[in-house]
């Protein structure tokens, strides 16, 4: 399996295109602004069929063109259910926001949950819900690669943003350590922002969120 790492949109927010070349198949993680011109030559280098598209949550920057990706490439949506209305009527978000963009909501095709298990490029994925920073965040976790896609829950030295409607740093901090920080060390975290890092490199080096679970924000 390749990792395509493609930030893309406004904001540079990170879509993840996964390929299987051996199987013609490929997942998208993450619909960012522009993320079709990027992924179209990938696929077709790859000799790869976009089959699902995943959201990690329903913020504007991961959505943007996740319409756009369901109605040109064919891809089956899934996203966690708490966050129906930011995905299929993104326009809610325009009022906290602030600016009119002209978002787009997408039809789900298939709600996920805390320990739901996706059969894709011939591997499992497991499904951890992580709110805090947005309610209907997710985890797209496989074994067997090592690697888990985390959203904005988690980054290198980071926390997501816990301010937003429907965020909260108490449910924030108790999702990155019981959902996050319970994978094996050498887990390679992709956030929607910023560089990779490991489970075991935010456990010890972490600002926001110890491992110590005595820890206490102020």
């Amino acid at each position: 399996m390749k990792i395509h790492v493609l930030p893309s949109g406004p904001i540079q927010t990170i879509g993840y295109l996964l390929t299987e070349a051996r199987l013609g198949a490929a997942v998208l993680v993450d619909a960012p602004g522009g993320i079709v011109e990027k992924i179209l030559p990938l696929l077709a280098q790859e000799g790869c069929t976009l089959q699902e598209l995943w959201l990690t949550h329903g913020h504007w920057d991961h959505t943007q063109a996740a319409a756009r990706v369901k109605r040109e490439l064919g891809a089956r949506v899934c996203a966690h259910r708490a966050d129906q209305a930011l995905i299929e009527t993104p326009e809610i978000m325009e009022e906290f926001m602030g600016a009119r963009m002209g978002l787009e909501g997408v039809k789900v095709d298939h709600w996920v949950g805390q320990g739901d298990r996706l059969t894709a490029l011939g591997r499992e994925f497991e499904v951890r819900h992580v709110p805090g920073h947005c309610p209907g965040n997710v985890l797209f976790y496989a074994a067997d690669a090592a690697a888990a896609f985390v959203g904005d829950a988690l980054f290198n030295r980071g926390v997501g943003r816990w301010d937003l409607p429907g965020g909260s740093l108490d449910v924030l901090t108790k999702s990155i350590r019981g959902q996050i920080y319970t994978l094996p060390d050498a887990t390679v975290v992709f956030p929607g922002h910023g560089p990779r890092t490991t489970v075991g490199e935010e456990k010890t080096g972490n600002p926001y969120v110890a491992m110590d679970s005595s820890y206490h924000s102020a």
